[in-house]
């Protein structure tokens, strides 16, 4: 291997960023970073976007290392055996390491109509298509928010803290994660902001058209415009290069976020699935996994075995409008508690959480490797050896680089 050691990092988002700037504490490594926008994008303020009262990104220069050279193009193919990547733009990136943050977007799980007439919010474009959409509604248009997830919830309570006629879809419980003292928190707000919150058996989505949308029950309700949550997938890119990838197109990994079928590529965020067993997709363990793929290329080549991952969480917060939110305190290994903060309070640690994220970047980006102090998750090694017999920590191919 060439003195200098270049490492590609696909996707810039929360992932990303952080193995980007973990990353540069190497002088001897040369890091690149290729995303398909010039800014970063809060995917946890797209509700807002949508809203009117945040437009969701940050200039990168505020969360990425002066050391690393930004791309602003989209992969289109990984080339592991020639050790490159294709552009949309034309030519070619080669790496000694490659590390795969494409993060997650917006998928209709197969229902008719959703692709013609629902407008998903998962990525920064969606949520700003959507934006003039709402803006020339008028006011006594019914909005059904399809999901019953923080981002369903967060788009409900906003639309409808701004006077809009409001139904949120759940398709089965209100808030799956929450413990049901936080779930009844959540829907008391709801109903005070007027939401309509349909929950419970029946209550799928079947179908969607131009101005209504059909529950599994038989129920078909009015929606001139319908906004689509449901659910998260995964760019087929690993998929398209011949990895191996889950059944979502999560990129089949180790314990050390290791590719199964190639040691110079290595996963983090949204996209990975390491041991089969990946972790809730979101910002909060996005900013874990990143550093820690980024310290697996730096293990190898410091001839050190990489550490395998190790991630903790929580809780889960949501906003509910600009003024009140939910924070639904977890168990590190992402199982709620009984506990949670609501109301103003919740809203302002919502509000800090957002902000303290992007802090996050930028201060990996300031002083990368010092930052540590996540709590971690004890239970996957025995959630593993449960499953397996006994916990995969590295595949052979990667004890053996």
């Amino acid at each position: 291997m060439a003195e200098n050691t270049e490492v590609l990092v696909v996707g810039g988002g929360y992932a990303g960023v952080m193995a980007a700037n973990r990353l540069t504490q190497r002088g001897d490594v040369t890091v690149t970073l290729v995303n398909p926008r010039p800014a970063f994008v809060e995917r946890i303020r797209l509700h807002q976007l949508v809203g009117g009262s945040d437009d969701a990104v940050v200039d990168y220069r505020k969360v990425l290392a002066d050391g690393v050279r930004l791309v602003v193009d989209t992969v289109t193919r990984i080339d592991a055996a020639g050790l490159c990547v294709t552009l949309a733009a034309g030519g070619t990136v080669g790496y000694d390491y490659l590390i795969y943050a494409v993060g997650s977007d917006s998928t209709d799980a197969g229902v008719p109509g959703v692709a013609e007439f629902a407008h998903p919010i998962a990525t920064l474009e969606e949520a700003q298509r959507l934006r003039p959409v709402l803006d020339a509604a008028p006011a006594s248009t019914a909005v059904t928010v399809v999901g019953a997830g923080p981002a369903g919830i967060e788009t409900a309570a906003e639309l409808a803290e701004k006077g809009r006629a409001v139904t949120l879809v759940c398709g089965g419980e209100l808030g799956p994660y929450l413990h049901p003292r936080g779930r009844r928190a959540v829907a008391g707000r709801l109903a005070r902001l007027g939401v309509t919150v349909l929950d419970g058996p029946g209550t799928n989505v079947t179908a969607v058209t131009r101005e209504s949308v059909r529950l599994g029950d038989g129920r078909e309700l009015p929606s001139g415009l319908t906004i689509w949550t449901a659910g998260f997938g995964v760019p087929d890119l690993a998929a398209r290069s011949g990895l191996s990838t889950d059944a979502l197109g999560r990129l089949l990994t180790d314990e050390t976020l290791t590719s199964v079928d190639d040691v110079r590529i290595i996963a983090a965020g949204d996209s990975a699935a390491p041991s089969g067993l990946p972790f809730r997709m979101g910002c909060q363990s996005a900013v874990q996994l990143g550093p820690q793929a980024a310290e697996t290329v730096l293990s190898r080549l410091a001839g050190e075995r990489p550490t395998p991952v190790s991630v903790g969480f929580a809780g889960q917060c949501i906003s509910l409008g600009r003024r009140f939110g939910v924070f639904q305190f977890s168990h590190r290994n992402d199982t709620a508690t009984r506990f949670h903060l609501g109301g103003r309070v919740g809203a302002k640690v919502k509000e800090f959480v957002c902000r303290s994220t992007v802090w996050q970047l930028g201060y990996e980006a300031r002083k990368p490797g010092v930052r540590t102090w996540w709590a971690k998750d004890a239970q996957r090694r025995r959630l593993l050896e449960a499953r397996d017999g006994e916990a995969p920590i590295i595949t052979e191919r990667a004890a053996q680089a």
